[in-house]
């Protein structure tokens, strides 16, 4: 994150807010009230392309797949190359959910 978005005391808000919840009703309803539609469907497409980036796929199965621009597509990746590596901590951490169940 942006060194100024760690300053910012309403950002630290929300997102001791989100470490808050407990379930994934109580994730659908804050972030139901939080956002708009169309802004939790651009951020569930960026961590879909994000993954497909990551399982390798090329741009025109991401496009194929989520709908997502190349522009779109281009920034996830460079946030997946460039980024705090913060789409691949929740991937790592998704995986080992998976391998425990």
């Amino acid at each position: 994150m942006a060194q100024n978005l760690r300053n910012d005391k309403n950002v630290k808000f929300m997102l001791e807010a989100i470490l808050k919840l407990e379930t994934l009703d109580e994730c659908y309803d804050f972030f139901e009230d939080l956002c708009t539609v169309t802004e939790l469907r651009s951020m569930s497409q960026r961590i879909v392309v994000a993954k497909m980036l990551r399982e390798k796929s090329v741009y025109n199965e991401i496009v194929a797949a989520t709908g997502a621009s190349t522009a779109t597509i281009s920034r996830v990746n460079r946030s997946l190359n460039y980024g705090c590596n913060g789409y691949d901590e929740i991937f790592k951490r998704m995986s080992e959910d998976k391998s425990e169940e």
